[in-house]
This record gives structure tokens, C-alpha cells and sequence, in this order.
């Protein structure tokens, strides 16, 4: 025992006496000139790491240069590419977890996380010319080069150029590259499309932005959705998005409607300053402006020739035009059904890459976004992209039907199911009492009801306060187009029409289409048609959806283009004119005990911008005493009833 201890001190003597040394060095050192501890480049130590991140500046034809962040799965070789081109920060968005996982670098959120991660893919993301890390001048959605681009470049020749550096500098790819995004990315995507380089083998646009004026981001057919001028603001302000919208109101309705008008709201927040906002602001119209880089009319006339599977959200609360009408313009020359490919699924703007199982409080028994991912996204990007090519095994057009909640494989769009059925245009007629029917009146005499749009009380989109701020309002934002519509019901400049309760399921697939026959006292002004899914008065095991109203299908119609959205006119007063719009497109059954009913309305605030109900040759510009209540009369009885066009699916539907 005492050797032991002897054994002990022993020690302790030899480790003070090394502690003591060490601290004499120490104090030896200290009367040395300090030296900075940081070496002039640190390399990390990422040897056990199961990819390798590279950046890399890519050199364009005009000598710019752009930020290229790089992500390798290890040991891999002969790996498709699959590239995304972005203004929202390259290196932000997927490095941005510190870990030794790809799994946990490419995120969870990122819609081809199973690609890359299960599949092997090497994942690229770039910033677009100007933002972020990449040099240049930045101009939103940049158009091709023609007449509204005097340049030698453009969203095709950047993404030309980037797949060339790509496939010649990455040893371990097999020299195929495909490009997807959604949103703006969708849009980088679709200009890939354009004299497309030789290894781009496939595209996935989801939720693209197409045509500004007609139905994505900016305008909806002639109405400005005031939300613009904040994201021009934060996108344009800065290469890095640094400078932040301000507001003055917790409630946005109060804060736009202090402002007065959109082009108010402009100067209060100095958007002259950038490029953008006067572009939209001198073009209200469908003017050459709009027409000439509406991505649909662009691709029709240059032709696809690389596969596409475009993405398309029932409620896409951003862009739920686009993708739908580039379908129905680029489909016709795919007559082997070889090429373009549509997906429609029940999710919010790029809800996609994150939980499908709901939106609100709507739910869907399952993971929609999760199959589209894995049992869509993937077999296509395989197929056309992988040395091996699997099969494709999925039909063109993959839609979910809402309602009964399933999806269905389908030969083409609108299509209510694969074999068996086919669409009948079917009137829905406004009728006296707040009635909807398929049958037509027979009063001879036209009837009307009528109801006063006050600008200075517009109808609001949300129930007050609406604040679409931080993460909460982000959620509301995202989830607004499936909010209960029983608060606007209430109002009374807000028209209510609904048929009995359904006996039997009633489906339709494709676009409704508003055909109003209305007047006002004033000389212009907005129409809103919303078809609604009303719920039973109560539903058993989801209490809290008893009488729910949730939008199907709704869109708005600046009255000036009811005849010409290219030329407005002023509305000539008191005397009925046809408001012919399409409203967005479904794939919906309304269930037995359902209700369908149709709202219609004048403003929809503050998500578009008032009309002052006086025409004005350019209603960013108008000033207070120009907006002005009238009476707007609905008629809804005689030869010229309004009515909603639904595309009405008869005959078997096949589950899928």
C-alpha cells in the first residue's frame, strides 16, 4: 500500500514540475511581441466528411462572373448534374448547416434533397448576375435579349454558359445536367429552355413565374397586388438583400390604406431608387412590355426540345398562372408525349419541398408533397438524367383531386380521369334569393341584386388585423387562398350565391370561367369571383370545419380590360357590360352534403390595390378625390343571367 502511494506522489511531483515548466515558458514568451493567433488561411480538416463543397467564380461570355456553390456526394463518379439558378443567396440557402452530413447541408427543405442525398446527384446552386456573390448588374426577371434587352446576355446565355463550365470541369459528373427551381427559380429554369446547351437533359419549373401581368406575382388581369412593392424593395435595394421594407401599422390594411395608392406607397418607401418599380408602374396595361417576356408565348414560338415536368399548386398564393398556361401553349408540340409532363398538387407556393399533409386547415390524409418527390421528381430526373436510365413509369399528367383526396395518373390536362369520362361546360347561374343553379330563370325582365363598393372600406382578403409579418404571417400568407370565406360572406358588398346540398359528388377539372353581366355608376372598377366549396352545417369527426367556406377557385378583373387587356377603356355608366374572365384552375369533387357557392365582390384589399372606381388613365397615380363609391348591380335573372362555366367531369372516374 505505502508503494503505491509512494508510486502516487511520485507522479504528482513530475506533473507539477512539467505544469511549472510549461507556465515558466509561458511567462518566458510573454516578453515576446504578440502575434496574431489566426494563420493567413485556414484549412479545414473535412477528410471524414461524405461530400466535398466546392466554390468556384464561372466566367460568362461578357466576363462576368458568377458565385457557384458546388456539393459532390463522396466517391462519386458518372453523377448527373442537377443545377439551380437564384437571386436569393447560392451559399446561403444550402450551406447553410455546419455539418459533416450532405444530408443535413442540402436540407430537408430542398425540393431535391432525396436526389442528391439517396440518389447521388451533385447539387449546384449559382446566384444570378448581380446578386449576392456574383458579379454584374442585376435587372429583374431579365428579359431574353431582343427589344427589352440591348444586351449580349440574359437568363439562356448565363445558363448556357454555366452547364459548359460544369460539364468540363467536374471530372466526377457523367456530363448531364438538368435544371429545376421554383418561383423565380422556376423562371431561371424556363429561360434554361431557350437555344438550351446540349447536356441540359431536363427541366422541372415549379410554380414558375410566367406572366407577370396576367396572373403571376405582379399584376392579376390588370389589378396590382400591392405585396410587389415590398419584394421589388427588399430584391432591388441592395446586391444582398440587406435593407428591409418598413412599415408604420401592425395591421397592413390600415397601413395601405393610409398610403391611398400603390404609387403612393412607392415614393413613402423611395422606389424610385430602383429599376423596377417605374417599369411597372409605367406599364398597367398588356402592353409590348408584359407581352414580349410572358415566358408561355416566348417558348411556344421558340419550341421545347429538352423534357419538361412542370409543377403547378392548386393554391399557389404567388404564381398560380404560370405553369398552367405554359402547359396549354407548349403541349401541342408534344405529340408523342414524350417531352412535357404536368404535376398538380394540392400545396401553397413551394409547398412542395416541405410538408404536403395539409394547408391551413385543410387536410389530405398523407404526404402529397413527400410522393411527388419521390415517386414523380424522382423517376423523371432519373430517367432522363442517369447513365442507367430506369423507365419511366408515370403517365404525362399526375394530378391530385381534392375532395376525395387521392391522386390520379391522367393521359393529358383537363382531363377528370384516365379513361371512361369526359368534361361538359356546364352553366352555374346566379339567381335571385342568393340561389345558384344549373338551371336558367325564365323571368322575362332582367333582375339584378346591387350592392355599394366604398374604396374607403374595401373588403379585406384576411380577417382583421391582417399583419403578414414574421413567421406567423408568413404561415398566414402562405395558407390565405384556403382561409374561410364566411367573414367576407357577412358583408354586405359582398354577394352570396349556393345551391342546395349536393345529393350526389360533382366534380370538375380545368379552368371556371366568370361571365358577369354587371353595371356600375362609376367608370371603372374590380369584379372578384371566388367559387367556393361550402362544408355541412356540421361534420363529425372535424367539428371545427361545420359550415367551412374554402376557395376552390377565385381570381379578380380590372373592369377597363373587360374587352381588351392590351387597351382599356373607361366602363360607360349604369349600363350592363360582360365581365368574361378564367378563374384558376381545379381538380376538385364537391362531396354529397356539400354546398357550391359563388361570391362576388368589388375589392380584395390590401392584397390588390383599390380601383377608385373613376377612370384615371393610370391608377398608380390617382389621387384622393378620384376614388369614389358606386353601386354595382349583378344580374342574375332573364336572357342574361351571370353565370360561372364550370368544366363539369361526367361519366367513370378511375381512382389512381
Amino acid at each position: 500500500m505505502s508503494n503505491v502511494v509512494a508510486r502516487s506522489r511520485a507522479l504528482l511531483l513530475v506533473a507539477a514540475a512539467c505544469f511549472f515548466g510549461l507556465w515558466t515558458g509561458l511567462g518566458a514568451a510573454a516578453s515576446e511581441p504578440l502575434r496574431s493567433e489566426t494563420p493567413q488561411t485556414f484549412v479545414p480538416r473535412t477528410d471524414s466528411f461524405d461530400y466535398v463543397s466546392r466554390e468556384a467564380m464561372i466566367p460568362m461570355r461578357d466576363g462576368v462572373k458568377l458565385q457557384t456553390l458546388i456539393l459532390i456526394p463522396h466517391g462519386a463518379h458518372r453523377a448527373p448534374i442537377l443545377l439551380t439558378r437564384t437571386p436569393y443567396g447560392a451559399t446561403d440557402r444550402i450551406a447553410k448547416n455546419n455539418s459533416a452530413h450532405l444530408g443535413t447541408v442540402i436540407d430537408s427543405t430542398d425540393v431535391a434533397d432525396d436526389a442528391v442525398v439517396n440518389g447521388g446527384y451533385i447539387r449546384v446552386m449559382q446566384d444570378v448576375r448581380g446578386k449576392h456573390g456574383s458579379e454584374g448588374d442585376y435587372v429583374m426577371t431579365r428579359p431574353l435579349q431582343g427589344p427589352l434587352n440591348s444586351t449580349a446576355v440574359d437568363h439562356s446565355t448565363d445558363t448556357y454558359d454555366t452547364i459548359d463550365w460544369l460539364v468540363k470541369n467536374i471530372p466526377e459528373s457523367n456530363g448531364k445536367v438538368g435544371i429545376l427551381g421554383i418561383s423565380y427559380d422556376g423562371f431561371t429554369s424556363l429561360m434554361a429552355l431557350v437555344h438550351p446547351h446540349p447536356a441540359l437533359r431536363a427541366a422541372v419549373p415549379i410554380n414558375a413565374m410566367v406572366d407577370g401581368w396576367m396572373g403571376d406575382d405582379w399584376f392579376h388581369k390588370g389589378a396590382f397586388r400591392q405585396d410587389s412593392l415590398v419584394y421589388i424593395h427588399d430584391q432591388e435595394a441592395t446586391r444582398g438583400t440587406t435593407i428591409k421594407w418598413w412599415t408604420d401599422h401592425y395591421d397592413d390594411y390600415d397601413t395601405w390604406l393610409a398610403a391611398g395608392s400603390a404609387g403612393e406607397m412607392a415614393r413613402r418607401h423611395g422606389l424610385e431608387q430602383v429599376g423596377f418599380a417605374a417599369k411597372v408602374m409605367n406599364h398597367p396595361a398588356y402592353d409590348s412590355f408584359w407581352q414580349e417576356q410572358a415566358m408561355d408565348k416566348l417558348l411556344a414560338k421558340e419550341g421545347v426540345t429538352v423534357p419538361v415536368m412542370l409543377v403547378h399548386s392548386l393554391w399557389d398564393q404567388e404564381d398560380i398562372y404560370g405553369n398552367i398556361a405554359l402547359y396549354k401553349a407548349i403541349k401541342p408540340q408534344d405529340t408523342d408525349n414524350s417531352k412535357i409532363f404536368l404535376v398538380l398538387g394540392p400545396w401553397f407556393h413551394h409547398q412542395e419541398r416541405l410538408d404536403g399533409s395539409a394547408v391551413g386547415a385543410i387536410r389530405f390524409g398523407s404526404d402529397t408533397s413527400q410522393y411527388f418527390r419521390l415517386h414523380l421528381l424522382r423517376p423523371f430526373l432519373d430517367h432522363f438524367l442517369k447513365d442507367d436510365a430506369p423507365p419511366l413509369n408515370i403517365s404525362v399528367v399526375n394530378a391530385f383531386e381534392t375532395g376525395t383526396n387521392r391522386w390520379l395518373a391522367l393521359p393529358a390536362w383537363p382531363s377528370g380521369c384516365a379513361a371512361g369520362c369526359a368534361i361538359e361546360r356546364q352553366h352555374l347561374y346566379l339567381q335571385p334569393g342568393g340561389n345558384l343553379s344549373f338551371t336558367a330563370t325564365k323571368a322575362a325582365a332582367p333582375g339584378f341584386e346591387a350592392y355599394v363598393a366604398d374604396p374607403a372600406k374595401p373588403v379585406p382578403y384576411l380577417p382583421r388585423p391582417i399583419h403578414i409579418g414574421g413567421d406567423e404571417g408568413e404561415t398566414i400568407w402562405q395558407t390565405w387562398l384556403v382561409s374561410d370565406q364566411r367573414n367576407a360572406a357577412s358583408r354586405t358588398d359582398v354577394l352570396t350565391f349556393a345551391t342546395p346540398a349536393l345529393k350526389e359528388p360533382l366534380k370538375i377539372s380545368g379552368e371556371p370561367i366568370a361571365n358577369l353581366i354587371a353595371s356600375t355608376t362609376g367608370t371603372d372598377g374590380d369584379f372578384v369571383v371566388k367559387l367556393i366549396d361550402a362544408y355541412p352545417d356540421e361534420v363529425g369527426r372535424e367539428p371545427k370545419m361545420g359550415g367551412y367556406e374554402l376557395m376552390i377557385s377565385a381570381d379578380i378583373l380590372r373592369g377597363r380590360y373587360r374587352d381588351s387587356f392590351s387597351s382599356p377603356k373607361a366602363i360607360p355608366a349604369d349600363k350592363a357590360q360582360t365581365f368574361r374572365f378564367a378563374l384558376p384552375t381545379a381538380n376538385h369533387v364537391f362531396l354529397p352534403g356539400h354546398r357550391i357557392m359563388v361570391q362576388v365582390q368589388s375589392s380584395w384589399f390590401p392584397l390588390y390595390d383599390r380601383n377608385p372606381q373613376t377612370y384615371v388613365e393610370n391608377i398608380f397615380l390617382a389621387k384622393p378625390a378620384d376614388y369614389k363609391k358606386a353601386t354595382i348591380k349583378i344580374f342574375d335573372s332573364g336572357p342574361n343571367a351571370s353565370f360561372v362555366d364550370l368544366p363539369v367531369v361526367s361519366g367513370a372516374v378511375t381512382p389512381h
